[in-house]
């Protein structure tokens, strides 16, 4: 199907289904899909190298909808393509059960990233179109539709900024500039002259065109081959196009159209239709392999004082040898210490500089390619991207996030650079797991765990050196703890991580010295916790447990224990010592004193519990 009457045919029949699904089902956004539907005939005839039947292909070219509320459209074209059904179409479309879901996630073989939440497509699309061009070495092009709205967001633009910096001539941006929003018109309507500087002002390339212009829209999308900058298509559109009674009217966006209406509809559309297409094969081609090595962890004496920031970063830097592994920072690589990898690897090295939504997201689109990105900053910046995270654990996504500086420990940089909420954030997010390491060896280890997991990994790190507490024959579980300190004499539990942990091991010298036997556990794995060292360890201690957390309250290592304990139907007296109010500047030892987590404050807590 080449001619353009074919493709005006197709264009009509992806309108028709979008009607016919979202009526069906009652719900969806058949007008924005309305709107696209030209743009993505003559793209997926014409443009998209795409072998439908092998979604594997490394060669294939990649299709993005972030503007995912379009999923009427992109479910059409999977029929039109010959992978969906027009009675799945029909009958699952944002059913129960179905994985025709109502905004696109990977559970279809042909979506690569879930969106929906609008400004996460084109992000993740310059993830994909990195790995395209430094690391798989391969011609597939990346294409994204995105939606007039969501030019709104700020992570749109610093993804079109990183993709100029990248020079990503692999990457265009179709922008469906229909006029019109949720609840009305958009910031900037038809005004495509300031699309086109702003676009330009990010050194994006910029090409306007009729959006229901078939040749037009062909033309365009034919001169984004071989170039050395992303291209952004921005195409004046009508929101509903096709039915008169609703073509750029407003409040009719997320309304499908009632039984009556579609049928008036899809008359004035010409009826149904139930063409199948192919798309243009992609180009022979397998990706590039990178050398692999034997991984050799760095060593630290017991006793030496090393940071767990310094730790992750060399122990980033050996597993480097494996050639799946890709890193990332946000401009702070010489506090959280990526570059450690960056001096070894740098051709696998991507700095996203201060832009912590486009480094989730670009280690999101690197997973898609197969491969293990480490994406760090400090921990408080990642609340920045926290929608991206929640985001990438609707998408499958494969990724490992290094939260450094910690706490109230980092000192006198007060609490804007605190991360006291980074636990509690990072436990709520589906499937994920946290870690938390106390020393450099533990660190190290966990940074090769951390390779070998699946879904979302996050590792917390801490700005100081404290002391190493473990030999290079201790191995670390994801799921395990360590009881640091134990005998048949204890009388209460001490559990800590990181810093804390160091303050509990002190909390226990000065117990013991007061004749009081206390058990220490190091709660590393924060998620998936160890519930039967907990166990075990209150039984020892007659249910006696001081938890102490440099971080607020709710939601983390306190709630990770009591939840597990709880769960467990087991009952125990607890102290919780936590942040519980603001902090400022100060030193470590001065702020930790401060918030009543420091070793004076755990030896009071399990004092008051023996007493009663």
């Amino acid at each position: 199907m080449k001619t353009m009457d074919d493709i005006r045919e197709l264009a009509q029949q992806l309108r028709v289904d979008s009607i016919r699904c979202s009526t069906s089902a009652g719900s969806g956004h058949p007008t924005s899909s309305m709107s696209a539907a030209d743009l993505m005939a003559v793209l997926l005839t014409r443009h998209f190298r795409y072998d439908w039947q092998r979604p594997d292909n490394p060669a294939n070219d990649h299709l993005i909808f972030s503007k995912g509320h379009a999923s009427p459209l992109l479910y059409s074209m999977f029929k039109s393509a010959g992978v969906v059904s027009d009675e799945e179409l029909m009958t699952k479309y944002r059913r129960f059960g179905s994985v025709l879901e109502g905004h696109p996630t990977p559970a279809l073989p042909w979506v690569d990233v879930a969106t929906g939440s609008l400004g996460q497509g084109l992000p993740d699309g310059v993830g994909v179109a990195l790995a395209g061009r430094y690391l798989d070495a391969l011609p597939y092009r990346v294409w994204v539709l995105c939606g007039d709205s969501e030019m709104a967001e700020g992570s749109m633009w610093e993804a079109l900024d990183k993709a100029a910096y990248y020079r990503l001539g692999n990457l265009t941006a179709i922008v469906d500039v229909n006029r019109l929003g949720q609840r009305g018109p958009t910031e900037l309507g038809w005004d495509l002259e300031a699309y086109v500087k702003r676009v330009e002002g990010f050194g994006c390339r910029a090409v306007v065109v009729d959006g229901h212009d078939l040749g037009e829209i062909d033309k365009a999308l034919g001169q984004v081959i071989d170039l050395d900058r992303p291209t952004v298509i921005l195409a004046r559109t009508r929101k509903g196009r096709g039915f008169s009674e609703i073509e750029d009217r407003e409040g009719w966006h997320g309304r499908p159209l009632p039984a009556e209406m579609a049928e008036r509809a899809i008359i004035e559309l010409g009826g149904e239709r139930h063409l199948t297409v192919g798309s243009p094969q992609p180009a022979a081609g397998t990706p590039r392999t990178w050398p692999a090595s034997e991984v050799r962890l760095p060593h630290y004496e017991p006793g030496a004082k090393v940071a767990t920031r310094l730790a992750y970063g060399q122990a980033l830097a050996a597993i480097g040898a494996r050639g799946d592994i890709v890193a990332l920072d946000g401009e702070v690589g010489n506090s959280t210490h990526s570059e450690e990898f960056a001096k070894k690897y740098p051709e696998r090295y991507f700095e996203m500089f201060i832009a912590e939504q486009q480094l989730v997201a670009a280690a999101v689109g690197l997973s898609v390619r197969g491969y293990v990105p480490f994406a760090s900053t400090f921990a408080a910046f990642f609340t920045r991207a926290y929608d991206f995270i929640r985001m990438s654990a609707i998408s499958n996504a494969n990724i490992r996030l290094c939260g450094s500086h910690a706490g109230v420990e980092i000192g006198a940089d007060g609490p804007s650079q605190m991360a006291l909420e980074d636990l509690a954030m990072m436990r709520a997010v589906q499937g994920s797991t946290v870690l938390y390491p106390s020393d450099a060896t533990s660190a190290a280890a966990l940074v090769r765990q951390m390779a070998e997991c699946t879904g979302i990994v996050y590792m917390r790190t801490t700005r100081g050196a404290y002391p190493v507490l473990y030999g290079a024959e201790e191995s670390f579980p994801v799921g395990g703890a360590k009881c640091v300190r134990s005998s048949r004499d204890d009388q209460v539990t001490l559990v800590g991580a990181g810093v804390t942990l160091h303050n509990c091991l002190a909390a226990a010298d000065e117990l013991k010295r007061d004749g009081i036997s206390a058990r220490v556990v190091d709660m590393y794995s924060v998620k998936p916790i160890d519930t039967q060292t907990l166990l075990d360890a209150a039984v020892a201690t007659r249910d006696r447990m001081v938890v102490v957390e440099d971080h607020y309250p709710a939601g983390g290592i306190g709630s990770a224990v009591l939840e597990a304990l709880n769960d467990a139907r087991h009952p125990v007296r607890v102290s919780h010592l936590a942040v519980r109010g603001l902090p400022g500047s100060g030193t470590p030892a001065e702020l930790m004193r401060a918030a009543g987590i420091s070793a004076d404050h755990v030896v009071e807590a399990a004092r008051k519990l023996l007493a009663t």
